[in-house]
């Protein structure tokens, strides 16, 4: 099993016991300097079993996720669908459009091209042959950056944080391959399929397996305007291609591209010219759509895989239902805010929501207003069913292979969000202990940093205390 040369290792260090110790006990398992605050309670109830620095304001990272799920129930609804549609302005004469063909695009973080190219057919199938007009390409559903303040800057070309706009397609996510040279010193070049519409350009120098100099030239990727992608650094010489995978930086050019694309190998001439449409405007007649699953089970992917890209698209669009304007960070924040309150009887105080997926470092909350999240979960979830979205420890998501769980012996016992940044490992969820009693228990770690040398081990100290912190909750409530 996965587990099992770390359990020997681990329980060669040191001997877990069900007795009951203070949590400064198990704070000292973790690195020196580590940032702890954990409440825990029973559910339904108003006391603590545990709280230590439950006041305290920290990074929620993923854990922020939790809070826009339960905003998306109570202000979408479990049925909501994102809908992309195909519509004409003007009208058909024979094969030829006189007007605007239209792709109004609704933040579906699940759309395929597999979809584009059924809408394409459908219009295909009205018998136009011939747009006598522009192709708009419509994003008004969301307005200002798709980037939300506080993201790193380096993880901007990475696929888990691919702006959330309101053209996404694939998940705006494309993989290339790049090729050392056959000699050192030359450049390496790249591979990337025709399918997909970006350019990526090789700056890259392939250097001698051994080579000194690859110990500090780092590989790295520069995005430009129009979806362009410039590789720099270097390459060891390899025999293998090495899978690169980057983040669509412009959505709309992106999905814009695409169907031009498919209008053309449907044999569909357009005169005018690919535009965008940023402002709302009024609908035009509808000639297709296709729809995303319900939202339901978009957050079930969501929290379970920890999905980024769903969490954003539905937080912006939390903000434009809410107060009917144009989906932006700032409306969803307010909405998210005001729809606890309204809704749920949750103040979130003095809060910070930055975005709907946790990877802001602006985001600050404590575990004592993440736990009125909780206990609101807990006693509404017969009609929320929230709690089976949750990753399952040992089985499923996130929380499949925690080592610390595992070792706890509560497998199967906690259902909760994980939350991972640089340093930063937290939890928020439920327990059902060995008595039956579910407790709700936030976890928030950070400033979590292990010497250089013991990086291919960071996680043990982790391990050591949640195995005994989760073994004594889970034995003792």
């Amino acid at each position: 099993m996965r587990f099992s040369s770390f359990i020997i290792g681990l329980t060669s260090i040191f001997t877990l016991n069900a007795q009951a110790i203070s949590i400064e006990e198990y704070a000292q398992q973790l690195p020196p300097g580590s940032n702890l605050a954990l409440l825990v309670q029973k559910t339904g109830a108003g006391n603590p079993v545990l709280d230590y620095h439950g006041q305290q304001m920290a990074l929620p990272a993923s854990t922020q996720k939790v809070i826009t799920a339960l905003a998306a129930l109570l202000q979408l609804g479990p049925e909501y669908r994102f809908t992309t549609t195909l519509e004409r302005r003007g009208n058909i004469n024979g094969d030829i459009l006189n007007g605007d063909l239209i792709a109004r695009f609704d933040g579906d973080p699940t759309l395929k091209r597999q979809s584009i190219l059924n809408l394409v057919a459908a219009l295909k199938k009205t018998g136009v042959r011939e747009i006598k007009g522009n192709v708009l390409i419509d994003t008004s559903v969301f307005a200002s950056h798709d980037k939300a303040p506080g993201w790193p800057w380096n993880d901007m070309t990475q696929c888990f944080s691919a702006p959330p706009s309101a053209a996404i397609i694939d998940r705006n996510c494309f993989s290339v391959s790049l090729y050392s040279a056959p000699e050192a010193n030359k450049p390496a070049f790249v591979r990337i399929a025709s399918y997909y519409p970006v350019t990526v350009f090789s700056q890259v120098k392939t250097l001698a397996k051994g080579s000194p100099e690859a110990r500090y030239c780092e590989l790295d990727v520069v995005p430009g305007d129009l979806n362009r992608y410039t590789l720099t650094g270097c390459l060891p010489q390899r025999s293998d291609p090495l899978p690169l995978a980057f983040a669509i930086q412009d959505g709309a050019g992106y999905a814009g591209a695409i169907i031009r694309e498919e209008l053309k190998k449907a044999g569909i001439r357009v005169t005018g010219t690919l535009l965008r449409e940023t402002q709302p405007s009024t609908p035009g007649t509808i000639i297709a759509s296709v729809q995303s699953p319900p939202l339901h089970a978009l957050l079930h992917t969501m929290l379970k895989k920890s999905d980024n890209m769903i969490a954003d698209t539905v937080f912006r669009t939390i903000g434009r239902q809410y107060f009917g304007v144009q989906g932006t960070w700032r409306a969803g924040a307010d909405a998210v805010r005001q729809l606890l309150r309204q809704k749920a009887n949750i103040d979130l105080g003095n809060t910070l929501i930055v975005d709907g997926s946790g990877l802001s470092r602006h985001n600050l909350i404590s575990p004592a207003t993440m736990m009125q999240v909780l206990q609101y979960i807990a006693a509404h979830d017969s009609e929320l069913d929230f709690i089976s979205m949750l990753p399952l420890a040992g089985h499923d998501g996130s929380l499949r292979y925690r080592a610390g769980l595992h070792l706890a012996g509560v497998d199967g016992k906690v259902s909760a969000k994980t939350g991972s940044l640089q340093g930063v490992y937290n939890l928020a969820g439920f327990l059902t202990a060995a008595s039956g009693q579910r407790l709700a228990f936030v976890q928030y770690l950070s400033g979590y940093a292990v010497e250089p040398a013991e990086q291919r081990n960071r996680r043990v100290p982790l391990a050591r205390f949640e195995s005994r912190l989760y073994k004594a909750l889970y034995q003792n409530n």
